[in-house]
């Protein structure tokens, strides 16, 4: 794949999935933007370790929640880089808890990142790409979106929300060359699901056909290939990266 000359913006971009995300964009030549939340130093690794594409990578922290946040960040967007090819929006959290015990914080908080922060990057996207009339949106979304899970009401709504957003969103935009999809991604190794016990993990793997977690490159490679030419006609659709979960 090459994107040599694109715009790339990836939420939750330094680290985990979008990470992996970021760096798959870089080796194809991207021009990226990876936003983060507020953990400084894995934004300062995240650049360190991608040191040889200073010239075409930079960070940005923005709270994908706060929707004038979020147009600040387009306005310099759009000064710097103009024209925008790919928004990736994969910035997430989890504050899981069954609902009887379930803070409101907790709820509103998960809501207000995973599913309203995927409405004010997508909207400001599509605005950037209708100008030019070429884009791809991409939604990380889960497969627990579907099937649920115990303790994760929150989480789970949010990611169904994102899949039926991501569908209606493709049919408003489809005419201006715009695609929106889905990777649905399952049990990935990485620091989100480091909080699982030994057997816990070990438990969750027997739900996993090829008795694994994932990596987050595969997950990469999954969304690089919807952002490619191979995927123009593909908009609506949710990839599932899950090891047949």
């Amino acid at each position: 794949m090459d994107f040599s000359g694109q715009n790339i913006i990836v939420t939750g971009g330094t680290r985990g999935i979008g990470r992996a995300v970021s760096e798959a964009f870089l080796r194809a030549g991207a021009n990226v933007v990876a936003l983060y939340a507020g953990n400084e130093q894995r934004a300062e690794e995240f650049c360190t370790a991608n040191k040889e594409y200073a010239d075409r990578v930079e960070t940005r922290k923005v709270n994908v929640a706060d929707y004038a946040e979020v147009e600040n960040f387009y306005k310099w967007f759009d000064e710097k880089h103009g024209e925008l090819h790919v928004l990736v929006s994969n910035a997430g959290i989890r504050r899981d808890s069954v609902v009887g015990m379930m803070a409101e914080d907790d709820w509103r908080a998960v809501i207000d990142i995973n599913l309203t922060g995927t409405y004010n990057m997508s909207k400001m996207a599509v605005k950037a790409m209708m100008r030019k009339r070429y884009g791809r949106i991409i939604v990380i979304t889960s497969p627990i979106g579907t099937h649920g899970m115990a303790g994760q009401a929150n989480y789970s709504a949010t990611k169904a929300g994102q899949v039926g957003f991501a569908k209606s969103l493709a049919k408003e935009v489809a005419s201006r060359k715009i695609t929106v999809n889905c990777v649905s991604p399952g049990f990935i190794d990485t620091d989100f699901i480091s909080d699982l016990s030994d057997d816990m993990a070990k438990e969750y793997k027997k739900s996993v056909p090829m008795k694994r977690f994932g990596t987050a490159d595969e997950v990469a490679d999954s969304v690089i290939f919807l952002a490619g030419d191979g995927a123009t006609y593909i908009t609506g659709a949710v990839l599932e990266v899950t090891g047949g979960f």
